[in-house]
């Protein structure tokens, strides 16, 4: 099946990479509210942890294998984290220093996720840069090597708002360490359709870098990829929100106990946030038109209906028609969206303009969606307004030199 995102340039694609890994990071801004509404602060945490760490080891493989990076140094575990929803360019700016294959270092020039917390208090910074990023860091280099430790020089909280870098680890391999242990959880999201979903492998041929095969850089160049490459990162972007999703879910229904009309609520409100927030910056970064067209073309490349090969959809220039898939399967966000409840549709129709809404009729797994212009603005969503309380929702990226990084 193609990827919807084959029909954009390779400069388009370019622009849409970055932004589709810093959309994946704000799915936490738009989740994590609610979980502390519902559960408590503590919970939050312990979901925060649960999700990213069985998702993030799979998916990392599936990005190491796909851009042939696949190997079990330092070199292969900084790469993969360039490439990771966790640690998108600049808003998480990761800097990197190798001192050889088993030993490095990193620091986060700016970590925006610790500037969206910082104003709520001393005990939510320690709670990110202590209880989530130990487990989760080392859920991350098990993709890598097991017997990987990253292990913190110094992080939040900071005496003063101009302490920089804002953290600093270190990442040692070593055969004597002991292995870091296998997540329960992801044999279940392991399991699911989104992890075994496969892809258009890489054209070779097509110009540009086909893969990562070659040196770690400082910033990966998106627009070095050849347009068959970063059709295939865009893809396992998505797939590694999906995932990451499939992981909260897990965790949410844990906490709700046998209440699936809760955790079904929860995941919904997280849906509905990123889905606006999603759709504004889509539409922004590639300067799409602010009528039903762009709309539809601005849903057509979200992460909601991509990959093609995991959410089915025909696209038709005045609708998409949304079909059982793969997705449904796995009780992914698709699963949430029906002609009775389409405010997430809403959410990404109004963020291109607030006097767009989305018709949708058909059934709960088969259903089209029209995009119509009405005279009365749309209101902002409260899910949308929550997320957006993220500097990321208002992110620019700048332009950067990639150089190779060599061991010191």
């Amino acid at each position: 099946m193609m990827s919807r995102y084959a029909a954009l340039s390779r400069e388009e694609l370019a622009t849409l990479v970055p932004e589709l890994l810093l959309i994946g990071q704000l799915i936490d801004r738009s989740g994590m509210a609610w979980c502390i509404s519902n559960f408590g602060r503590e919970e939050m945490l312990q979901i925060a942890i649960e999700e990213w760490a069985a998702a993030s080891p799979l998916y990392t493989k599936r990005m190491q294998k796909a851009l042939n990076y696949e190997g079990e140094d330092i070199f292969t575990l900084f790469k993969g984290l360039q490439l990771d929803i966790g640690a998108p360019p600049q808003f998480m700016d990761f800097r990197y220093v190798v001192h050889d294959r088993w030993h490095g270092e990193f620091y986060l020039d700016h970590c925006g996720a610790l500037l969206d917390v910082e104003p709520m208090g001393e005990d939510y910074v320690r709670g990110m840069c202590h209880d989530i990023e130990d487990p989760t860091f080392a859920a991350t280099a098990l993709a890598t090597n097991r017997k990987a430790q990253v292990r913190p020089v110094h992080r939040p909280p900071r005496a003063s708002s101009d302490e920089h870098p804002h953290c600093r680890w270190t990442v040692i391999i070593d055969e004597s360490y002991p292995e870091v242990p296998f997540i329960p959880a992801m044999d279940i999201v392991g399991a699911s359709r989104a992890h075994h979903t496969e892809l258009a492998p890489i054209d070779p041929d097509d110009e540009g870098m086909a893969d990562y095969s070659g040196p770690l850089l400082s910033d990966v160049d998106f627009g070095a990829f050849s347009h068959s490459a970063l059709v295939r990162i865009a893809d396992e972007v998505c797939l590694q929100m999906h995932l990451l999703v499939l992981s909260f879910t897990l965790a949410v229904e844990a906490r709700a106990k046998g209440d699936a009309a809760l955790a079904r609520t929860i995941r919904t409100k997280q849906l509905i946030g990123i889905a606006g927030v999603a759709a504004e910056r889509i539409h922004k970064a590639l300067k799409l038109s602010r009528d039903a067209k762009g709309a539809l073309r601005v849903l057509e490349l979200h992460p909601l209906l991509n990959p093609a090969a995991y959410v089915y959809a025909d696209v038709d220039p005045d609708f998409i028609h949304v079909r059982t898939s793969p997705a449904y399967e796995d009780g992914s966000w698709i699963s949430l969206v029906s002609p009775v409840a389409d405010t997430p549709l809403q959410a990404i129709v109004a963020a291109v303009d607030p006097y767009l809404r989305a018709e949708v009729s058909g059934t709960e797994s088969d259903w089209t969606v029209r995009v119509i212009a009405t005279d009365t603005p749309a209101k902002k969503l409260s899910e949308v307004e929550v997320t957006e309380f993220s500097g990321g929702a208002a992110w620019v990226f700048e332009d950067r030199k990639s150089l190779p990084l060599t061991v010191v």
